[in-house]
């Protein structure tokens, strides 16, 4: 069974008010936490994801809003393939553009700190590795300069991508 959660009104609040002073991972998971991903979609963008969901849930700040039943067989990413499909109705220049612009605002606002989630940015082939690295990025962004930079970045590059 897949479990999904959502934030409480405590976890929205805790994002607004950082009142709970959170860990950086703990945060990232918060912000990531939005009703539609699965534990194991949450997995691959978080270290230690079981376990701080847990915290999170123990805490008040989430809370279950689904479970569904797992695929039959999980099958590994598709390997790379040599003309990228960045996204239905999105050209493969726009696509390089928003990559660009990404992997640029990305280090203009964490510095160095930037430097993986830039590689993860340059390294996308298509629109949902892009999508994921961007996501990730988000949550970076909101921990380092708060929700408000977050909320522009995201708003400025994944609705790019929304198909």
């Amino acid at each position: 069974m897949a479990t999904i959660y959502s934030k409480t009104a405590d976890g929205q609040n805790e994002i607004e008010t950082r009142a709970r002073r959170l860990s950086p991972r703990a945060r990232s998971t918060l912000i990531l936490v939005d009703g539609k991903r699965s534990v194991a979609e949450l997995g691959k963008l978080v270290q230690q994801a079981d376990e701080t969901l847990q915290a999170l849930l123990e805490a008040g700040l989430i809370e279950v809003v689904a479970t569904k039943a797992a695929p039959a067989r999980e099958t590994a990413a598709a390997p790379p393939v040599a003309a990228p499909a960045p996204a239905s109705g999105m050209a493969v220049v726009e696509f390089e553009a928003t990559r660009r612009d990404a992997v640029r605002a990305i280090n203009d606002l964490l510095g160095p700190e930037a430097e993986t989630l830039a590689l993860r940015m340059e390294r996308a082939t298509d629109a949902d590795q892009l999508r994921v690295a961007l996501e990730r990025a988000v949550a970076y962004i909101a921990n380092a300069r708060g929700g408000g930079a977050a909320a522009q970045f995201a708003g400025k590059f994944l609705s790019n991508l929304q198909g």
